[in-house]
């Protein structure tokens, strides 16, 4: 999701570079996010997967790529206590698929996109690059190992990496399980927003077009072996995020009324409390966010009005995901 507005830019803002969009088209994809490409003469859709390593050189050595923006993984954090290892599959082997292919090609820069969430949560301790990884859930820690392999790539063969560590990102195009456009989508269908455990969780949102920038800059300045933190110091509970939305899509103020909308289920197995980051090296490149909550909010609500039905399961995303046993506890299938 964050990839189609990165896309979008560059083929728009950088004519003279074919941009390749490689993706699966999983079942939060949807190709309409890039209508607004998609006949440009620089821009070429493929459907593949990382996880094919002959299809994945094939592709290089077809394409001719020189810089790599990988993005795909499996992200939603509940899902991953239930398919651990399909998890594992995608975001560890597919990534080490994708960088050992990026090697043998020789490209010049690979950007690695990955999240606050290895980090693990605090309540106080703000992190920073060199802070230590303490993922608490399978999904980050499959971001976190993968990672690993990227960075070792650098450490090994001084091979120019690039790894990314982004706060949670919020804007059109996003496939409504994450809970900006699930608590939108789900008020505008006249349902409740559903709240895990207290709902005091908070955690740091930063707009599309913030995060789009944040990319370009780390393609041009980003310097190969690093690691770069795009964070953003607004920060919100889950509880009140979805009392903003509510006054704004349901037009209430008072705190009943407010309730009337919400209804709370038991909490997941961990739910980190917060993941402040410090973002100083990016700031050091030049980089800040710009687009102010209400603007971007406003933006996004909008656009969920007239897009929810841009993929075929939307409605599915909108069910509150079951409650799981910690994942040690699964079985393998």
């Amino acid at each position: 999701y964050s990839a189609s507005h990165v896309v979008v830019s560059l083929v728009k803002n950088y004519p003279n570079y074919l941009i390749v969009n490689l993706d699966k088209l999983d079942y939060c994809a949807s190709l309409k996010n890039l209508e607004t490409v998609s006949k440009k003469e620089n821009y070429k859709f493929i459907q593949g997967d990382i996880c094919e390593p002959h299809f994945i050189k094939q592709l290089f050595e077809t394409e001719k790529i020189d810089i790599v923006l990988h993005f795909a993984a499996q992200t939603h954090v509940d899902l991953s206590f239930w398919h651990a290892l399909e998890f594992t599959y995608v975001n560890v082997y597919g990534t080490n698929v994708l960088v050992a292919a990026a090697y043998e090609a020789n490209v010049e820069k690979f950007v690695y996109a990955s999240t606050d969430e290895v980090y693990g949560g605090s309540i106080d301790e703000e992190f920073d690059e060199s802070s230590p990884k303490r993922p608490t859930n399978p999904y980050a820690s499959s971001k976190a190992a993968a990672e690993c392999f990227v960075q070792s790539y650098w450490e090994r063969y001084q091979f120019p990496v690039v790894i990314t560590r982004s706060s949670n990102v919020y804007g059109p195009h996003q496939y409504p399980e994450k809970v900006i456009p699930k608590f939108i989508s789900l008020l505008q269908q006249n349902r409740k927003c559903c709240i895990h455990g207290s709902g005091l969780q908070r955690r740091n949102f930063l707009y599309a077009t913030d995060v789009v920038e944040a990319f370009l800059t780390v393609l041009k300045e980003g310097k190969p072996g690093e690691i770069y933190n795009i964070g953003t110091n607004f920060e919100m509970s889950i509880a009140q995020l979805a009392k903003e939305l509510i006054h704004l899509i349901k037009k209430t103020s008072s705190e009943s009324e407010m309730e009337h909308w919400m209804y709370y289920v038991k909490d997941r197995p961990t739910n980190d409390l917060r993941y402040p980051m410090s973002s100083e090296k990016m700031h050091n490149l030049g980089w800040r966010p710009k687009v102010p909550w209400k603007e971007g909010i406003k933006k996004t609500i909008e656009w969920y009005k007239e897009n929810f039905h841009n993929w075929k399961n939307a409605e599915k995303a909108l069910e509150p995901f079951p409650v799981t046993e910690p994942f040690a506890q699964l079985s393998t299938p």
